[in-house]
């Protein structure tokens, strides 16, 4: 099906860290069957990475770290040729579209989105900055700017796309139908991570990477939490909540495998130790095909870099197309045209 036929998808990942196990269970398995059914959009948000950490260290790491996201991605099994992945940064046309969309919301309606202050609180601040408070407009243009039909989000940001919608509708009644209304596609999934404690995460140090070696993930596997209350491997203990039994049932194709360790584990005739070097080795062979095609790309010096740049490049496209369109909708290029065509008769006619 050709570019032209296919809806839109628009989904992206802040450039803050490694992609993990989790991102993959969360969101990024889905974006291997998207690629096949939408033309992708895949952002490098940059600028919302700044609505948390806007200190110089993080931002001159935003390159490095955009690589990585890009790399992981193909690594997993993207296709470069089906998606484009682009810098948010570089598209200045989404800034503008920002401030133009800023006019259809309120302060109190982004003040009643429940993720506003739980990111505050998660970065520690005290107040809301601006750029924060607005971090959903920002959204919202991010959406608009290619147009999408659908946008993969978690369940806590479900608010955010139906914002998103909100702006086009309110757009579209004003000023001319320029906008698809978004639609979320809710992604479900969590994987808890190795202390058992909370979900992964890179910041709490409980998390496997999809760009971890096989000494990496067997040692991270040998260190996680499993049932407290077994100290010795004839104690009956629980499977149900396990993070080990969890992973068992998420990445180990061999579900006789793991119906026998549960069985036996539940007894008290299996060690830890062996249904974690099981688990060891199921999380090391779904990652070796990964492993395989992050070295092939990495083998290409620069391509990563180019496969950002070409794609940031169509991104900017898209964006002039838009806010073309906008501006002619809300008659502002209209304004424009008739001064400068007016100063242009003006300085010829002088020249004469």
């Amino acid at each position: 099906m050709s570019d032209q036929l296919r809806k839109r998808i628009l989904t992206g990942d802040r450039p803050t860290g490694k992609l993990h196990l989790g991102h993959y269970i969360g969101s990024h398995r889905n974006r291997l069957k998207f690629q096949e059914q939408y033309e992708c959009f895949f952002l490098i948000a940059d600028l919302h990475m700044l609505t948390t950490k806007p200190d110089k260290e993080s931002i001159e790491h935003i390159a490095e770290i955009a690589r990585i996201i890009v790399l992981d991605h193909l690594a997993i099994g993207i296709d470069p040729t089906k998606v484009t992945f682009y810098l948010q940064s570089a598209v200045h046309e989404v800034y503008e579209l920002q401030l133009l969309l800023s006019s259809l919301v309120t302060v109190e309606r982004l003040q009643q989105l429940p993720t506003i202050k739980d990111m505050a609180a998660a970065a520690g601040m005290d107040q809301i900055p601006y750029n924060l408070l607005g971090y959903p407009v920002l959204q919202a243009a991010d959406i608009l700017m290619p147009r999408a039909n659908l946008v993969p989000v978690g369940k806590d940001n479900e608010s955010h796309v139906e914002l998103a919608r909100q702006i086009a509708r309110r757009f579209n009644n004003a000023y001319g139908e320029v906008f698809p209304l978004p639609d979320p596609f809710v992604e479900g999934g969590t994987l808890v991570g190795t202390d058992g404690q909370a979900k992964m995460s890179k910041s709490l140090d409980n998390a496997i990477f999809l760009s971890d070696d096989a000494k990496t993930v067997q040692r991270r596997v040998m260190s996680m939490y499993t049932d407290p209350n077994r100290i010795r491997a004839d104690i009956p203990g629980t499977v149900e909540g396990n993070p080990v039994f969890v992973y068992h049932d998420t990445f180990n194709p061999n579900k006789a495998e793991v119906e026998d360790l549960k069985e036996r584990y539940r007894t008290g005739n299996v060690g830890d130790v062996e249904v974690k070097e099981k688990l060891a080795v199921a999380l090391n062979n779904f990652l070796e095909p990964t492993r395989e095609r992050r070295a092939y790309y990495e083998a290409q010096t620069g391509y990563v870099d180019e496969l950002i740049y070409n794609g940031t490049l169509r991104a900017r496209e898209e964006g002039k197309q838009t806010l073309s369109a906008v501006k002619k909708a809300m008659g502002l290029s209209g304004a424009w045209n008739r001064i400068s065509r007016a100063a242009e008769k003006r300085t010829k006619k002088q020249g004469q």
